[in-house]
């Protein structure tokens, strides 16, 4: 087993890298086999005049990945497993949402079966992401992360200190920053975002011929959300209204009793609100589209269905474009289409 080990003392790979790679290099090639013993910690210390701590960290790193497990008084051995000889990826969510789900969907589609994937939803919690960090560091080949928090007070945030620390410890060429590229990332790394503010401006900007119909616009922004959004998304919303000299509000929900007039056109951005707002629509007998109008923010399928018209991120290509870049070794930053997309509900 310990000719199988190769250490190259002249190399810049750290020696406990090096020694995980001839595991799995060795194991997919046939020489060490399933339930077959490797040498203990002490044994290869000894033999290649290395640290405890360097062939315990090595060891660790293949434990995670259940290439290895240890059997208390017996030692190590090769465990089953399918991820041997795959690209292992962590894959961070800030939350569960139908068009985060998207990407993520067409990411596993696109990465290929020579790969796995742990999805985690860190739900925009600091804490939580810096835990799943910390939990699972060196264990992976790529780590993908959307990057989107909350303060106490349910601001929205991109980054905080603690979280710009512990990303940096991820190597560069193992991070994959999707959709809020807001973190100053130094170096070469994959980036492909939406850009919150511009977006939202050229979006609307593409719909101006229908929208100057309207007298008001009316933005649905939550100001107190789970989940919080950009407010990036206000800046370029207000830059366009501004331009174009539009009367224009900002709501912070759909309020049960909310006053509706012929000529309103509303933005919304959650789910809820849509909801409420086309409810009090029929309720107060307008017609969607002629008296009163609606633009969504992000597509899903059931807007598609109920014809609703949407400003929204192309988030298929998202998931598509970061497992290209993966697979082709590329980096650099990509923006990602975000489009207005017209339907009967203007």
């Amino acid at each position: 087993m310990l000719k199988f080990i190769v250490i190259d003392e002249n190399s810049r790979v750290p020696k406990y890298q090096q020694i995980v790679d001839s595991i799995i290099h060795n194991i997919s090639i046939g020489n060490l086999t399933i339930d077959q013993k490797i040498p203990s910690i002490n044994l290869l210390s000894e033999e290649f005049y290395l640290s405890r701590d360097t062939v315990e960290k090595a060891y660790n790193i293949l434990k995670e990945r259940n290439i290895i497990s240890s059997i208390r008084g017996k030692g190590y051995y090769i465990t089953r497993t399918k991820l041997i000889s795959k690209v292992n990826i962590l894959f961070l969510v800030n939350k569960l949402s139908s068009y985060k789900m998207r990407t993520y969907n067409s990411f596993i589609d696109s990465i290929g079966a020579n790969s796995h994937t742990d999805l985690h939803i860190y739900h925009c919690d600091e804490s939580l992401f810096l835990n799943l960090l910390d939990k699972n560091k060196s264990a992976y080949d790529y780590y993908v992360i959307m990057p989107h928090f909350k303060t106490d007070d349910l601001k929205h945030v991109s980054f905080t200190d603690d979280v710009i620390k512990a990303i940096k410890k991820i190597p560069r060429d193992k991070l994959v920053v999707l959709d809020n590229i807001k973190l100053d990332v130094e170096g070469e790394v994959v980036e492909i975002y939406q850009d919150f503010e511009n977006d939202i401006y050229t979006a609307l900007k593409e719909g101006l011929p229908k929208i100057k119909k309207y007298e008001k616009l009316i933005l649905v922004y939550p100001d107190k959300s789970v989940y919080p959004y950009p407010r990036r998304i206000l800046h370029g919303f207000r830059k366009f209204c501004v331009e174009f000299n539009l009367d224009f509000e900002i709501l912070d929900r759909v309020y049960e009793d909310i006053i509706l007039k012929k000529g309103d056109l509303f933005i919304t951005i959650e789910e809820s609100d849509l909801v409420n707002l086309v409810k009090q629509i029929r309720e107060d007998e307008f017609l969607l589209g002629k008296e009163i109008g609606i633009i969504s923010y992000n597509d899903t399928p059931l807007k598609d269905l109920l014809g609703i018209t949407v400003i929204s991120t192309d988030f298929k290509m998202m998931g598509e474009t970061a497992a290209s870049m993966i697979l082709n070794k590329k980096k650099g930053k990509v923006k990602v289409d975000f489009n207005f997309i017209d339907r009967a509900s203007i």
